[in-house]
């Protein structure tokens, strides 16, 4: 790729050329809304007639990485219903948001209005036994977060890693909203709870600069404020559910 060719050129040329049969193809993630750099990766939606397979693929065209997210038409009412149900919606928000490259015959305009729907929907709710769940993971790595000492670096910087992972889980969910993992954790969580998310942004941080674990648990016990507060006694879980 030259420095004057766009990240989608190169997404359009590596479907022609591998996805010669491909019945449309979008463009997601940082590529898409022009924030990429000469070695972000290409998140690159393709849709397949459906004597092809539905798969994820990671390939490498002309030296840069690309990730693809391969689905036969047939499959994609089911593939939608299952990344909605992960309540990441990664695949959805690609065709929600990407730049289309392809669509010669409107199977891709047809495409992204279903998952524009499914995203208004929002992703599903956590069943009572999911919150406890919650609950008491968070409440419990809270509790050992304040009792490790700040001279054992390795299991508190662990566990603040889980709280903030779970306390995120939470709290998208405590405001319907889609939650992430990765670069995507912070900006779904900031997106869904301005206020509590930064709070728990800025404790998790805390923790990894300077040891302390006090802002973090503060943090995680206003989402389970939110929630009924801490769970400890009481919880009970079992085995077949």
């Amino acid at each position: 790729m030259n420095d004057q060719e766009t990240p989608a050129a190169q997404a359009l040329r590596l479907v022609t050329t591998h996805f010669p049969h491909a019945l449309g193809a979008m463009l997601g993630g940082s590529a898409a809304q022009g924030r990429a750099n000469p070695t972000s990766d290409l998140d690159v939606a393709v849709l397949l007639p459906d004597s092809d397979t539905t798969r994820r693929e990671v390939i490498r065209h002309e030296g840069r990485l690309a990730e693809l997210f391969l689905n036969t038409l047939a499959d994609v009412p089911e593939f939608f219903e299952w990344d909605r149900a992960r309540r990441r919606g990664t695949v959805l928000f690609i065709y929600d948001q990407g730049l289309p490259l392809m669509d010669p015959q409107g199977h891709l305009s047809r495409t992204c209005e279903q998952a524009r729907a499914m995203l208004a929907v929002g992703p599903p709710p956590l069943t009572p036994a999911e919150w406890e769940r919650g609950r008491y993971g968070l409440t419990c790595f809270m509790d050992d977060l304040v009792d490790t000492p700040p001279t054992n670096r390795y299991e508190q910087l662990s566990l603040a890693d889980f709280i903030l992972r779970e306390a995120t889980h939470l709290l998208t969910a405590y405001h319907s909203a889609w939650t992430g993992i990765g670069k995507w954790l912070p900006r779904r969580l900031l997106s869904a709870d301005p206020e509590r998310g930064k709070a728990l942004l800025n404790g998790h941080q805390t923790v990894a600069e300077h040891a302390d674990p006090a802002p973090l648990a503060a943090a995680a016990a206003q989402v389970l404020d939110l929630l009924g507060g801490p769970l400890r006694e009481g919880y009970a879980h079992c085995w077949r559910t």
